[in-house]
C-alpha cells in the first residue's frame, strides 16, 4: 500500500493505510478542479480504473458536479425557428425559411445540433448544389439560401439557450453568386406596360418605378396616412421595409397625380384595394398579364425597382442618396441596382471629345500636319 497522502499519476492519491486506505481523484478538466472519492480499501489498479471512469463522466457532463451540455435535435430546432419566424418575419421571408428548413431537415434529421460540423455542412452543400436546376433557381443560390437559414437557426437556438456554441456556420463559406443580366425598363417599355395595365395595377407600376417601393411587401401595405399629398412625401414604415427602417420618399408629380385619382375613389384605408374595399395580398398574376399584353419578356415586379435605381444613377444622383431613397442596406446593393443603359454609355464616351482641341484622325491628315511642321 502506498504511504498516507501519496499522490499517484493522473491525479489519483490516497489517504490512510491498509483497509482504511481511501482513494481520491484530484484533477482539472477544462479549467475546473474536481476532487472526487474513488473508494476505500481498493487496490491501486482499481483506483486508477475508477478514476478513468470518473473523468469520462465529467467530460460527458453526467456527474452532479459537471454541467450537462445544452443540446437539441435539428428537427426540433427547425420547428422552433419557424414558429419564431411566423411571429416575427414577413410572409415571403417565412416561405423562404420554410423551404430551406424542409431541405435541411431531410438531410440533418434528428442529429443533435452539437453533431452538425462544418464538414457535415459541406457535404450538404455538395449534395444539393444541383437541386436548384429542378426549381429554375441556380443551385449555388439555393444552397446559399439554405445555409443562411441554417446560420439563423443556430443563432436563435444559441440565444434561447437550446445549444452551446460555436455556430458551425462560422467556418463555412458561401458560394459566389453570378449577378446575371439585370433587367430594367426603357421609357418605351414603360409606356407600353402602363398602356397594357388596368387600375390599380397601373398606379402600382408607377409606384415601383418612381418610388422604388417593393410591390409585394411595401407598396401593397401602404395606407393613405402614409401618403402626404400636402408636403409631397411617401412613407414606407419600418414594419414593412426589408431593412427594418422607415424611409420617406419625395413624391414624383406623375405618381402624385395617379395616387390622387385613386384617393378620390377610395373606400378603405389601404392605397391599393379591391372593389370590395379589401387590400390586395397578391398581384403577380395581374402584373404578368400586363407584361404579356405589352409583349415584354423577362420582366418581374422587381424590375421596376431596378428601373428606379438605374434611372437615378444615369441622372447623376450620388450613391449615398440612391441608397437612402431605395432603402438599400449597403453600398454593394446600390451597385447591384444602378445599371447604365447602352445609350447612356455611348453618351458618356462622346463626352471624351468635349473641350478637346481638334486632332488629325487619318493618315493623310497626319501627313499634312508633319509637312507643315517641317516648313
Amino acid at each position: 500500500m502506498p504511504k498516507k497522502g501519496k499522490t499517484m499519476k493522473n491525479g489519483v492519491y490516497c489517504r490512510g493505510n491498509g483497509e482504511l486506505t481511501n482513494w481520491w481523484l484530484d484533477c482539472r478538466i477544462n479549467g475546473t478542479r474536481y476532487q472526487l472519492p474513488l473508494g476505500k480499501g481498493v487496490s491501486r489498479s482499481v483506483a486508477a480504473e475508477l478514476a478513468q471512469v470518473k473523468r469520462a463522466a465529467i467530460l460527458r457532463g453526467e456527474v452532479g458536479i459537471g454541467k450537462k451540455k445544452k443540446d437539441i435535435t435539428f428537427d426540433k430546432a427547425a420547428e422552433l425557428f419557424l414558429v419564431w419566424a411566423r411571429a416575427n418575419k414577413r410572409p415571403n421571408t417565412v416561405r423562404s425559411y420554410s423551404g430551406s428548413a424542409k431541405r435541411l431537415t431531410e438531410f440533418f434529421g434528428s442529429r443533435k445540433l452539437s453533431e452538425i460540423s462544418p464538414f457535415l455542412i459541406e457535404k450538404y452543400k455538395l449534395k444539393h448544389i444541383g437541386a436548384g436546376k429542378r426549381r429554375k433557381v441556380d443551385g449555388k443560390v439555393l444552397v446559399n439560401r439554405d445555409t443562411s437559414t441554417l446560420t439563423n437557426i443556430f443563432n436563435r437556438c444559441l440565444d434561447w439557450g437550446k445549444c452551446e456554441g460555436p455556430n458551425p456556420m462560422q467556418k463555412v463559406k458561401r458560394f459566389k453568386e453570378s449577378k446575371g443580366n439585370v433587367r430594367f425598363l426603357t421609357e418605351e417599355e414603360e409606356r407600353a406596360l402602363l398602356n397594357a395595365a388596368k387600375e390599380p395595377m397601373r398606379t402600382m407600376i408607377l409606384t415601383g418605378i418612381y418610388s422604388g417601393a417593393r410591390l409585394q411587401s411595401e407598396a401593397l401595405t401602404l395606407t393613405w396616412p402614409n401618403v402626404d399629398f400636402k408636403n409631397g412625401f411617401l412613407t414606407i414604415l419600418d414594419a414593412y421595409a426589408k431593412n427594418g427602417e422607415t424611409r420617406t420618399i419625395p413624391l414624383d408629380s406623375v405618381l402624385r397625380e395617379a395616387l390622387l385619382v385613386l384617393k378620390e375613389k377610395a373606400t378603405g384605408q389601404h392605397v391599393f384595394e379591391k372593389a370590395n374595399g379589401e387590400p390586395y395580398s397578391f398581384i403577380r398574376t395581374s402584373f404578368d398579364t400586363a407584361c404579356r399584353r405589352s409583349q415584354l419578356a423577362n420582366v418581374t415586379p422587381h424590375t421596376l425597382r431596378h428601373t428606379f435605381g438605374s434611372r437615378l444613377g444615369m441622372a447623376g444622383v450620388d450613391a449615398r442618396t440612391i441608397q437612402e431613397l431605395g432603402g438599400w442596406k449597403n453600398m454593394a446593393m446600390v451597385e447591384r441596382y444602378t445599371h447604365l443603359s447602352p445609350d447612356h454609355k455611348v453618351a458618356a464616351i462622346r463626352k471624351l471629345r468635349n473641350n478637346v482641341p481638334d486632332i488629325f484622325t487619318t493618315e493623310a491628315e497626319l501627313g499634312k500636319d508633319r509637312k507643315l511642321e517641317a516648313v
